[in-house]
């Protein structure tokens, strides 16, 4: 598991460095660099998470798959409430970005291997259920966080109808209905969401390119990453166990709230003019934390099994 792990975070550190290589070298623009969020957002992250929503469910699967839902649901809706209480004081471009990363971790990509890695195929099965809230709160609420003096209903429609929501929704219908695509289509899909983790480690490295690395510890990615990495990890593992849930249950959704700030945040730091540079730094800085704290997260959870 362990080196699965470090493997995993080897791989994205070192694409981030050539995105950063690729950037001092002046091969990836300034336009480059928005070429990029546009072609990784509108399509190759759509692609990935419909890819993320073609699962085979088990018979009997269904009462866990609701069960999972709600307490997802509850932790978005802890999430939401952090997000907007715990970062008054800051300015508003890095406020925003921490706000974003709060309700939306690195579960997709770190979250969904991690989780099989420990608990399973079944364990991997739960966390993709359990992304399904995140998935319609990171493109509607968590998106708003970006809009300057809050999203109103015209900018609540916009979110609401974007390509990704479109694809999560897309997604939800073919993973309840168990729909299957023509072999080459369901192949395209594939190929094209593999894509995504290269891609956007590529673009942090772009920003990390123009990062002044002195002041990668600041005291707000310290706050933001005590936040990310253990308070709501920890209120998500009380929660599920005094409700009674099984270990399995309670161990899935304790970890994939552990996860890393997600790597969109820069991606939509950049498209809504926040703190690009902030949104980098605490993909990065979380990234790096999680190498000690998902470890240890995991050997509690399983000795609780």
């Amino acid at each position: 598991m362990y080196a699965s792990l470090f493997n995993l975070m080897g791989m994205m550190f070192l694409t981030i460095f050539a995105g950063a290589f690729l950037r001092r070298k002046g091969i990836i623009t300034d336009e480059g660099k928005k070429v990029l969020t546009d072609i990784i957002l509108l399509f190759i992250l759509p692609c990935n998470i419909i890819k993320s929503y073609m699962m085979s469910i088990e018979e009997g699967f269904w009462l866990t798959f609701f069960i999972l839902l709600l307490v997802a649901s509850g932790v978005q809706a802890l999430s939401l409430i952090l997000a907007h209480t715990l970062y008054r004081g800051m300015k508003e471009s890095e406020r925003q970005v921490y706000q974003y990363g709060t309700v939306c971790s690195n579960a997709g990509f770190l979250g969904l291997p991690f989780t099989d890695g420990v608990f399973g195929t079944t364990g991997l099965l739960y966390a993709t259920v359990f992304l399904v809230p995140q998935r319609i709160v990171m493109w509607t609420a968590g998106a708003a966080f970006f809009q300057k003096g809050g999203a109103s209903w015209k900018a609540y429609k916009k979110i609401l109808t974007n390509v990704c929501m479109i694809a999560t929704y897309f997604g939800i219908i073919v993973m309840l209905f168990q729909l299957k695509f023509p072999p080459v289509i369901e192949l395209t899909i594939s190929k094209v969401a593999a894509a995504n983790t290269a891609l956007t480690m590529i673009y942090i490295g772009s920003v990390v390119g123009d990062v002044d690395f002195h002041g990668l510890i600041t005291r707000n990615q310290v706050y933001f990453a005590i936040i990310r990495l253990f308070i709501i990890p920890l209120i998500t593992y009380v929660i599920c166990s005094l409700i009674g849930l099984k270990p399995l249950v309670v161990g899935v959704a304790t970890l994939i709230a552990a996860m890393p700030c997600g790597s969109t945040t820069p991606l939509l730091a950049q498209k809504y003019g926040a703190d690009v540079i902030a949104g980098a730094k605490a993909v990065i800085f979380t990234t790096v934390l999680s190498l000690v704290t998902l470890p240890l997260w995991s050997m509690f959870l399983l000795s609780r099994m």
